[in-house]
């Protein structure tokens, strides 16, 4: 059984499951409080799926582009499971995760989650038979340029609920867009793909294993003291 966790975004999705298979999972409204939120929530999926940890036979986190502390809460207690269990750990790429569900589609993808400074982390990808082909891959952009780089139809998902309109507006029928409920983030979506690595025989080095920032997160320099 592999536990999956998504921070990415205020959007917070754990899940368990078997073989990528999902078998319970839970998603909320984090609003950046993962620290206090992401422990007690995975205390309670394994109490109401009756599994305790020591069942574990992998853990699989969204590794990012994301929220800098949504990320680095999730990758920390990954791996601290991962290695108090002695079990596999694997990172997924957010907008790989994304855009999982519409692999059905053949169309290229283009998953977005909002950066900061105005502009969008974003890539795209077209799946083939369960393979992931990378049209482009993460990077930082702007909607408007992201936009001008269309030239054929892309399906869009990830963090654009109040986007949506000025993609249709700059790409009218070039853009298809799913309902806001088929692009909710799911942890179920990482199990699967971290599956698929694990499958292959595939795993990260929870010493190594890093949070994909497409920017250094800023850290603002500490005043001058007074003197006295």
């Amino acid at each position: 059984m592999e536990l999956a966790i998504d921070t990415s975004s205020s959007t917070a999705s754990i899940a368990l499951a078997h073989k990528g298979k999902i078998l319970f999972e839970l998603t909320w409204q984090s609003r950046q409080e993962h620290t206090v939120e992401l422990t007690p929530n995975l205390a309670y999926l394994l109490k109401q799926a009756k599994v305790a940890p020591e069942s574990l036979e992998a853990i699989i986190v969204a590794k990012g582009p994301g929220s800098f502390n949504g990320l680095r809460v999730g990758i920390s207690v990954a791996k601290g499971m991962a290695l108090s269990l002695e079990i596999p750990l694997l990172g997924v790429s957010t907008l790989e995760a994304e855009s999982y569900p519409f692999s059905y589609t053949g169309l290229p993808i283009c998953p977005i989650l909002k950066a900061s400074r105005g502009e969008i982390a974003t890539a795209l990808y077209q799946w083939q038979n369960d393979d992931l082909n990378r049209l482009r891959e993460e990077h930082l952009t702007t909607l408007a340029a992201l936009c001008a780089e269309i030239s054929g139809k892309t399906l869009f998902c990830g963090e654009i609920d109040d986007m949506t309109e000025e993609i249709r507006q700059r790409l009218g029928e070039l853009a298809i867009i799913p309902p806001g409920a088929a692009r909710l983030p799911r942890a179920g979506f990482v199990a699967a793909l971290g599956w698929q690595r694990l499958n292959r025989g595939e795993r990260d080095n929870p010493a190594t294993l890093q949070p994909l920032y497409l920017r250094p997160p800023q850290i603002t320099k500490p005043g001058k003291k007074e003197k006295k």
